[in-house]
């Protein structure tokens, strides 16, 4: 998968990484070189990497199973919390099912707004809660280390990517 930084600089990068990522292309400017996205995970991270997914075109569907992915990973903290509430894991499902057109735009829109008051409703009940935090801080910890894994496979799989989402 790759970008050019005439895409990403249509998405106002952050400046250091910005910086950081000319220098190491050895630029000064923006330009329509193609940049490999594993070159940007290498040289500046998960986080920028998975950022400079908005300018690369043609994979929409394994970016959204890739997104599904990684949430179905944080449904058992969520549910752990609470055990009946199931708008986050529908979501999942129903947008896994949308990016492999088994899905309607209509579906997608109504689980996304029922789990975003699923989030809203957590998110209310974890200010109250020191707990949570410590909790999700060790999620997000162990996360991130599977997280760069399963984005490797997408970017060596493209459009082949069909990861198991267990929703």
């Amino acid at each position: 998968m790759k970008t050019t930084l005439n895409k990403l600089s249509k998405h106002k990068p952050c400046t250091p990484s910005w910086d950081e990522g000319l220098q190491y292309l050895g630029k000064t400017e923006p330009d329509d070189e193609p940049i490999d996205i594993l070159d940007i995970l290498e040289v500046l991270g998960l986080d920028d990497a998975l950022w400079s997914l908005r300018a690369v075109d043609g994979y929409d569907r394994e970016f959204r199973l890739f997104a599904c992915w990684c949430a179905a990973r944080t449904l058992p903290v969520f549910e752990k919390e609470y055990p009946d509430d199931k708008r986050p894991r529908e979501a999942i499902r129903v947008s896994s099912r949308f990016a492999n057109g088994k899905a309607t735009k209509e579906e997608l829109a109504t689980t996304w707004d029922a789990a975003r008051d699923a989030a809203r409703d957590a998110a209310w009940d974890a200010a109250r809660a020191a707990a949570w935090d410590a909790a999700w801080a060790a999620a997000r910890d162990t996360a991130r280390d599977a997280q760069k894994i399963e984005f490797l496979k997408m970017l060596e799989q493209g459009h082949g990517y069909n990861p198991v989402i267990d929703v």
